[in-house]
């Protein structure tokens, strides 16, 4: 009897200490599980090429992610992070390019930048008794703002020494990565062997009892804010270095993830817990959950449920942990032991890890089949008809050719599209469609296509300082010389008109305006009395037309540089659309067609997109089997208005 209770004690003991085991290391657990699911789904995930892929991926909102680390386990809460790092990389490359700074003292006050923002987010919470949550959402606005301001909402070049740090040293190793292990180690021992460390986690455990045990509150609290916007700048410089351009709308939304990556890791909001192994372990999870699902084909829009799904398990496995008392150690405070225990946990994680990649790589082993037919199509974003008709005309197309098509939906963010178009390569497709958010920014990720010998086509807009096959694009400076054309005429060469801009720093709201401002060089008597931007949005559309028709009642005319935008001025507008006041749009959506046929706008710029990714399609095909394409595939912009509408098909 005594034997079998000692058994039963130890079978219980063993099963608690695994259980026990679990719990401390949710993340890596977490991390592995998904490395074993994504390796048994998809044979390209464990290739090197791939890990490498996931280790740049994850290395600016890592970076991001430590400095977030030293706010949340002080028990606060930074959203200007994004911005701050956009605004960071905005001002090395204005600095060192339109202003002739060299380039080291550039970086210096890039750096200086990150610093000064939060340095005002500390003085705001710490002397200006503001909630953290208001002050760097003030912060957020203040440096995405600034940031347009400087850079004209125009992408700047970033200078060609900098931009080494989104290069690979040796030809394999990724400095991105690199850039995140040393940023890793600097938080480690911030975190664990310096006073202001100590002093983070007595702050975010109670700091009421922290003041009066004498730490000054305030002081620190701004420092500890001065090191999240230092960490923000050097994510920006990584980010910008990246896509060989600082782009003013770089890392929006950056701010969600990075926090993200810090709850995951074990971190509470609460404050007083975190570490930054387990920080870097939640910004690795995040990159393999979008690499993984990219490579497996996984709508863009499906990938943002998924994470947010992630995010609420990592909040309730902490809750979990807390009920089985299983309390974060912060790090640096555990004895050597619970060290020395925590050293041996990541070293069979390396091991199990290790035994992972070997037993895939044999289980997919030969059993890769010919790419020729397997093509990717990054489009900058579906939220919006015209990609949409994009991707439908391409689906069709690869449909009747008998061709494999991944597509994937940037979000107009030109790191994520960067991320996309590596993944591509990765997983040797026989070549690549990619519609970029931003010409110069693709790049780098098509060189790298490039060298594997992948080709590339660009489909509505052309990739700067790389090879593409084929360009399939139709005019974007020439339909907004039609579309001035159109309205000036219709407006007889005399009135006032106003402007919705595109997104700024998009090469097609810059290439439509400039093609408009040509053409109305012409009509001396038209008057563009207000020009503002409305972000290719309905929406927005709608409220910036309400507004500018406010201070400008008299307008005759709009030019609005997508068909969405100008379905939003006409709601704007209601009985005057069509009437007294003329619109037109671009694009040739069904949406904007059918507002022509109704006379509410008066014309649409139609590039027939649907045509667009059809012969993107076929060039693809073609360039993948080693058959000559044209270097440039035009497809005819036209004018449609209600004379012409009814045979026009898209």
């Amino acid at each position: 009897m005594a034997t079998d209770t000692l058994k039963s004690t130890s079978g219980a003991s063993g099963a608690s200490a695994v259980r026990r085991l679990l719990l401390d290391n949710g993340a890596l657990t977490a991390l592995i599980a998904l490395v074993i699911a994504m390796s048994a789904l998809s044979g390209d995930f464990l290739t090197t090429d791939n890990l490498l892929n996931i280790g740049v991926q994850a290395a600016v909102t890592a970076i991001l992610a430590f400095g977030v680390t030293f706010v949340i386990v002080s028990a606060g809460i930074d959203l200007s992070v994004g911005s701050v790092a956009a605004l960071s990389a905005t001002v090395l490359a204005w600095m060192a390019t339109s202003e002739g700074v060299p380039v080291w003292i550039a970086v210096i006050l890039a750096v200086a930048t990150g610093i000064a923002a939060g340095l005002v987010n500390g003085v705001l919470i710490s002397y200006g008794k503001l909630p953290p949550f208001i002050a760097t959402l003030a912060m957020l606005s203040v440096g995405r703002g600034l940031s347009l301001v400087i850079s004209q909402g125009s992408p700047i070049a970033f200078p060609s020494s900098v931009s080494h740090l989104g290069d690979t040293l040796g030809g394999w190793l990724p400095v991105p990565v690199l850039v995140m292990i040393v940023m890793g180690l600097i938080t480690a021992v911030i975190l664990g062997r310096t006073y202001i460390g100590r002093s983070m986690y007595a702050i975010g455990g109670n700091e009421e009892a922290a003041r009066l045990s004498g730490l000054r509150v305030k002081k620190q609290k701004i420092a500890i804010y001065a090191l999240s916007g230092l960490f923000a700048a050097a994510a920006g410089i990584v980010l910008a270095s990246r896509l060989s351009s600082a782009q003013p709308q770089a890392a929006q939304g950056y701010e969600l993830d990075a926090i993200a990556a810090v709850v995951i890791g074990g971190a509470s909001l609460a404050g007083g817990t975190g570490k930054a192994s387990g920080t870097l372990i939640g910004a690795l999870i995040l990159a393999v959950l979008r690499n993984g699902l990219n490579l497996l084909s996984v709508s863009a829009f499906w990938q943002q449920v998924v994470i947010g799904v992630v995010i609420a398990l990592a909040v309730l496995l902490d809750t979990v942990r807390r009920k089985a008392g299983a309390t974060p150690v912060a790090a640096g405070t555990g004895s050597p032991g619970n060290r020395g225990k925590q050293a041996a946990t990541y070293l069979i994680a390396a091991v199990v890890a290790a035994a992972i990649v070997g037993a895939m790589s044999f289980v997919h082993g030969g059993s890769s089949s010919p790419a020729t037919k397997k093509v990717g199509l990054s489009l900058s974003t579906l939220n919006n008809p015209f990609f949409v008709q994009i991707k439908a005309g391409a689906q069709q197309e690869a449909k009747k050719l008998g061709v494999h098509l991944t597509v994937t939906d940037a979000q107009n963010d030109a790191s994520q599209q960067a991320n996309q178009l590596q993944n591509f390569t990765s997983s040797g497709l026989g070549s690549i469609i990619v519609n970029p958010v931003d010409s110069d920014a693709a790049g780098p990720a098509v060189r790298s296509a490039n060298k594997a010998d992948i080709p590339v086509i660009g489909v509505d807009r052309g990739v700067n300082k790389a090879n593409t096959a084929a360009l399939v694009a139709s005019d974007n400076i020439a339909g907004g010389k039609l579309g001035a054309k159109a309205l000036a005429e219709k407006l007889g060469g005399q009135g006032k008109i106003v402007i919705l801009q595109g997104l700024a720093g998009t090469s097609a709201s810059r290439e439509r305006g400039a093609g408009f401002a040509e053409g109305l060089k012409a009509y001396p008597g038209i008057k563009v009395v207000a020009q503002q931007p409305a972000d290719f949005d309905r929406t927005k559309g709608l409220d910036v037309m309400t507004n500018l028709l406010q201070a400008h009642p008299d307008v005759q005319g709009v030019f609005a540089e997508n068909d969405e935008m100008a379905l939003g001025a006409i709601k704007a507008l209601g009985s005057k659309a069509g009437k007294s006041v003329s619109v037109i749009g671009f694009d040739g959506t069904p949406d904007g067609l059918k507002a022509v046929k109704n006379g509410t706008l008066y014309a649409s710029v139609a590039q027939q997109p649907t045509e667009l990714g059809r012969i993107a399609v076929e060039n693809a095909l073609k360039s993948a089997e080693g058959k000559k394409v044209e270097k440039t595939v035009m497809v005819p912009v036209k004018v449609v208005t209600a004379q012409n509408v009814a045979g026009f098909t898209g």
